[in-house]
Protein backbone atom coordinates (compact mmCIF):
# COMPACT_ATOMS: atom_id res chain seq x y z
CA UNK A 1 0.00 0.00 0.00
CA UNK A 2 2.95 2.41 0.74
CA UNK A 3 4.30 2.62 -2.98
CA UNK A 4 0.46 3.19 -4.77
CA UNK A 5 0.05 6.03 -1.93
CA UNK A 6 3.64 7.66 -2.35
CA UNK A 7 2.94 7.55 -6.37
CA UNK A 8 -0.24 8.85 -5.60
CA UNK A 9 0.93 11.54 -3.02
CA UNK A 10 3.29 12.50 -6.02
CA UNK A 11 1.18 12.80 -8.86
CA UNK A 12 -1.45 14.75 -7.08
CA UNK A 13 1.67 17.47 -5.91
CA UNK A 14 3.19 17.89 -9.59
CA UNK A 15 -0.51 17.91 -10.92
CA UNK A 16 -1.01 20.88 -8.35
CA UNK A 17 2.23 22.71 -9.48
CA UNK A 18 2.03 22.39 -12.77
CA UNK A 19 -2.19 24.02 -12.51
CA UNK A 20 -0.85 26.54 -10.79
CA UNK A 21 1.69 27.67 -13.17
CA UNK A 22 -0.39 27.40 -15.89
CA UNK A 23 -3.82 27.14 -14.95
CA UNK A 24 -3.90 30.41 -12.64
CA UNK A 25 -2.68 33.09 -15.54
CA UNK A 26 -5.15 31.08 -18.44
CA UNK A 27 -8.39 31.46 -16.06
CA UNK A 28 -6.92 35.11 -15.05
CA UNK A 29 -6.73 35.53 -19.56
CA UNK A 30 -10.24 34.32 -19.70
CA UNK A 31 -11.86 36.25 -17.29
CA UNK A 32 -10.16 39.46 -18.16
CA UNK A 33 -10.58 39.09 -21.96
CA UNK A 34 -14.00 37.99 -22.92
CA UNK A 35 -14.70 36.95 -26.78
CA UNK A 36 -15.62 34.49 -29.07
CA UNK A 37 -12.84 32.60 -29.04
CA UNK A 38 -12.00 33.19 -25.18
CA UNK A 39 -15.46 31.20 -25.18
CA UNK A 40 -14.03 28.60 -27.43
CA UNK A 41 -10.97 28.02 -26.02
CA UNK A 42 -12.86 27.95 -22.50
CA UNK A 43 -15.70 25.44 -23.80
CA UNK A 44 -12.31 23.01 -25.14
CA UNK A 45 -10.50 22.91 -21.68
CA UNK A 46 -14.12 22.07 -20.02
CA UNK A 47 -14.59 19.27 -21.62
CA UNK A 48 -12.66 16.55 -19.68
CA UNK A 49 -15.69 17.50 -16.99
CA UNK A 50 -18.17 15.60 -19.34
CA UNK A 51 -15.88 13.50 -20.93
CA UNK A 52 -15.95 9.89 -19.31
CA UNK A 53 -12.29 9.67 -18.36
CA UNK A 54 -11.78 6.83 -20.07
CA UNK A 55 -12.54 8.70 -23.04
CA UNK A 56 -9.71 11.05 -22.83
CA UNK A 57 -7.25 8.46 -21.65
CA UNK A 58 -7.68 6.57 -24.96
CA UNK A 59 -6.92 9.79 -27.09
CA UNK A 60 -4.49 10.04 -24.90
CA UNK A 61 -2.62 7.16 -25.01
CA UNK A 62 -3.45 7.13 -29.11
CA UNK A 63 -1.24 10.50 -28.76
CA UNK A 64 1.52 9.06 -26.51
CA UNK A 65 1.52 5.19 -27.27
CA UNK A 66 3.91 3.74 -30.55
CA UNK A 67 3.03 4.55 -33.51
CA UNK A 68 0.99 7.57 -32.11
CA UNK A 69 0.73 11.31 -33.24
CA UNK A 70 3.43 12.61 -30.64
CA UNK A 71 5.79 9.48 -30.36
CA UNK A 72 5.96 9.53 -33.97
CA UNK A 73 6.93 13.42 -34.73
CA UNK A 74 8.49 14.28 -30.98
CA UNK A 75 9.69 11.20 -30.52
CA UNK A 76 7.31 11.12 -26.94
CA UNK A 77 6.30 8.17 -25.56
CA UNK A 78 5.06 8.91 -22.43
CA UNK A 79 2.83 5.76 -22.73
CA UNK A 80 2.24 3.55 -19.64
CA UNK A 81 5.00 6.12 -17.46
CA UNK A 82 4.83 8.49 -14.92
CA UNK A 83 5.29 11.49 -17.64
CA UNK A 84 2.21 10.10 -18.94
CA UNK A 85 -0.36 10.07 -16.14
CA UNK A 86 1.30 13.32 -15.30
CA UNK A 87 0.29 14.53 -18.24
CA UNK A 88 -3.02 12.97 -18.11
CA UNK A 89 -4.21 13.56 -14.37
CA UNK A 90 -2.99 17.89 -15.99
CA UNK A 91 -5.79 17.61 -18.54
CA UNK A 92 -8.11 15.69 -16.41
CA UNK A 93 -8.10 18.21 -13.67
CA UNK A 94 -7.41 21.14 -16.05
CA UNK A 95 -11.30 21.98 -16.12
CA UNK A 96 -11.29 21.64 -11.98
CA UNK A 97 -8.60 24.56 -12.02
CA UNK A 98 -10.34 26.78 -14.41
CA UNK A 99 -13.37 26.86 -12.55
CA UNK A 100 -11.88 27.39 -9.10
CA UNK A 101 -9.31 29.77 -9.73
CA UNK A 102 -11.69 32.14 -12.43
CA UNK A 103 -14.46 32.08 -9.72
CA UNK A 104 -11.94 33.55 -7.93
CA UNK A 105 -10.08 35.83 -9.98
CA UNK A 106 -13.71 37.06 -10.93
CA UNK A 107 -14.23 37.86 -7.34
CA UNK A 108 -11.51 40.79 -7.68
CA UNK A 109 -13.37 44.38 -7.93
CA UNK A 110 -12.96 45.67 -11.60
CA UNK A 111 -12.84 48.98 -10.19
CA UNK A 112 -10.25 48.80 -7.92
CA UNK A 113 -7.69 47.03 -10.67
CA UNK A 114 -8.72 50.18 -12.38
CA UNK A 115 -7.68 52.45 -9.99
CA UNK A 116 -4.68 51.01 -9.57
CA UNK A 117 -3.58 51.03 -13.41
CA UNK A 118 -5.07 54.76 -13.41
CA UNK A 119 -2.79 55.52 -10.62
CA UNK A 120 0.18 54.02 -12.63
CA UNK A 121 0.64 50.41 -10.95
CA UNK A 122 2.52 47.94 -13.35
CA UNK A 123 1.52 44.80 -14.01
CA UNK A 124 3.80 43.34 -12.03
CA UNK A 125 2.91 45.29 -8.93
CA UNK A 126 -0.84 44.97 -9.61
CA UNK A 127 -0.21 40.99 -9.71
CA UNK A 128 2.31 41.45 -5.87
CA UNK A 129 0.13 44.04 -4.04
CA UNK A 130 -3.48 43.28 -5.33
CA UNK A 131 -4.18 40.30 -7.47
CA UNK A 132 -1.95 37.79 -5.29
CA UNK A 133 -3.13 39.33 -1.90
CA UNK A 134 -6.61 39.09 -2.58
CA UNK A 135 -6.69 35.75 -4.67
CA UNK A 136 -4.32 33.71 -2.97
CA UNK A 137 -7.43 32.03 -0.30
CA UNK A 138 -9.49 30.54 -4.19
CA UNK A 139 -5.80 29.91 -5.36
CA UNK A 140 -5.14 27.64 -2.19
CA UNK A 141 -8.72 25.99 -2.11
CA UNK A 142 -8.96 25.16 -6.04
CA UNK A 143 -4.97 23.74 -5.69
CA UNK A 144 -6.26 21.25 -2.55
CA UNK A 145 -9.15 20.57 -4.24
CA UNK A 146 -7.46 19.50 -7.24
CA UNK A 147 -5.12 17.58 -4.97
CA UNK A 148 -7.52 15.69 -3.33
CA UNK A 149 -8.81 14.66 -6.59
CA UNK A 150 -6.26 13.54 -7.86
CA UNK A 151 -6.00 11.47 -4.74
CA UNK A 152 -8.89 9.29 -6.15
CA UNK A 153 -8.29 9.04 -10.38
CA UNK A 154 -8.26 5.85 -11.59
CA UNK A 155 -9.30 5.60 -15.15
CA UNK A 156 -7.44 8.32 -16.99
CA UNK A 157 -4.32 6.94 -15.34
CA UNK A 158 -5.57 3.00 -16.37
CA UNK A 159 -5.77 3.90 -19.68
CA UNK A 160 -2.79 6.05 -20.59
CA UNK A 161 -0.54 3.94 -17.65
CA UNK A 162 -2.14 0.79 -17.08
CA UNK A 163 -1.03 -0.65 -13.58
CA UNK A 164 2.94 -0.64 -13.31
CA UNK A 165 4.30 -1.03 -9.69
CA UNK A 166 6.06 1.94 -8.86
CA UNK A 167 5.60 4.02 -11.87
CA UNK A 168 1.85 4.20 -12.81
CA UNK A 169 -0.05 1.92 -10.04
CA UNK A 170 -1.65 4.67 -7.79
CA UNK A 171 -4.15 4.12 -5.22
CA UNK A 172 -7.29 3.88 -7.21
CA UNK A 173 -5.98 1.10 -9.51
CA UNK A 174 -4.47 -0.71 -6.51
CA UNK A 175 -7.89 -0.75 -4.87
CA UNK A 176 -9.53 -2.19 -8.33
CA UNK A 177 -6.82 -5.15 -8.36
CA UNK A 178 -7.27 -6.30 -4.98
CA UNK A 179 -11.00 -6.33 -5.58
CA UNK A 180 -10.53 -8.32 -8.57
CA UNK A 181 -8.17 -10.88 -6.60
CA UNK A 182 -11.30 -10.98 -4.44
CA UNK A 183 -8.63 -9.79 -1.17
CA UNK A 184 -11.22 -8.00 0.42
CA UNK A 185 -9.67 -7.20 3.75
CA UNK A 186 -7.07 -4.87 2.05
CA UNK A 187 -8.83 -3.42 -0.31
CA UNK A 188 -10.99 -2.12 2.80
CA UNK A 189 -7.92 -0.95 4.85
CA UNK A 190 -6.67 0.93 1.54
CA UNK A 191 -10.14 2.29 0.49
CA UNK A 192 -10.18 3.56 4.37
CA UNK A 193 -7.22 5.62 3.80
CA UNK A 194 -7.92 6.93 1.02
CA UNK A 195 -10.98 8.51 2.23
CA UNK A 196 -9.36 9.22 5.09
CA UNK A 197 -7.09 11.51 3.34
CA UNK A 198 -9.53 13.19 1.42
CA UNK A 199 -11.83 13.70 4.59
CA UNK A 200 -8.77 15.59 6.37
CA UNK A 201 -7.67 17.49 3.21
CA UNK A 202 -11.37 18.97 3.02
CA UNK A 203 -11.50 19.40 6.83
CA UNK A 204 -8.40 21.66 6.33
CA UNK A 205 -9.57 23.38 3.44
CA UNK A 206 -13.25 24.46 5.09
CA UNK A 207 -11.32 25.19 9.00
CA UNK A 208 -8.87 27.31 6.47
CA UNK A 209 -11.33 29.27 4.42
CA UNK A 210 -13.60 30.01 7.91
CA UNK A 211 -10.86 31.68 9.47
CA UNK A 212 -9.96 33.63 6.64
CA UNK A 213 -13.36 34.66 6.92
CA UNK A 214 -13.49 35.37 10.33
CA UNK A 215 -10.82 37.81 9.78
CA UNK A 216 -11.79 39.97 6.73
CA UNK A 217 -15.42 39.86 8.47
Amino acid sequence: MIEPLLLSLRLAAWTCVILLVIGAPLAWCLVRRRSAFSAVVETVLLMPLVLPPTVLGFYLLVLLGDGGLLSSTLGVRWAFTFEGILLGSVIFNLPFAMTAFSETFRAIPEDLLDTARTLGATRVRLAREIVLPLSWPGLLAGTILIFAHTIGEFGVVLMIGGSIPGETRVLGIHIYELVQALRFDEAHRVAFVSAALAFFLLLGLRLTENRWRSRTA
